[in-house]
């Protein structure tokens, strides 16, 4: 099942640092098949409003996303993005084709 690597980030702050992780991190996502599915973009606010940054990286499953953030390579690169930006980083699986909202009641 495709797994998730979900960024909230606030108060992102373009610097040099920010720019080095930008042009570091696609390399640490080939060799877990990561792909950005959401990265910035521009937002249709329909409800309440959302001034902060969402990236979203799809994984072939949970365990490519876990090692894929576990990584040496990104691992080394990790401190570039703290330093520029505030947020919550998070894994979660995405559903099988056919998911209908009620599903989760079983």
């Amino acid at each position: 099942m495709t797994s998730y690597a979900v960024a909230h980030l606030r108060n992102v702050r373009m610097n040099e640092d920010l720019l080095a992780y930008l042009q570091a991190i696609d390399a640490t996502l080939a060799p877990f098949q990561g792909r950005y599915v959401i990265h910035g973009g521009e937002k249709e606010e329909l409800e309440g409003r959302f001034s902060d940054d969402l990236i979203m990286i799809a994984f072939p499953d949970r365990q490519a996303a876990r090692a894929w953030y576990r990584s040496p390579a990104y691992q080394r690169i990790l401190a570039l993005r703290r330093g520029s930006a505030e947020g919550e980083i998070f894994l979660i699986d995405g559903v099988e084709e056919g998911h209908r909202a009620t599903d989760i009641l079983a």
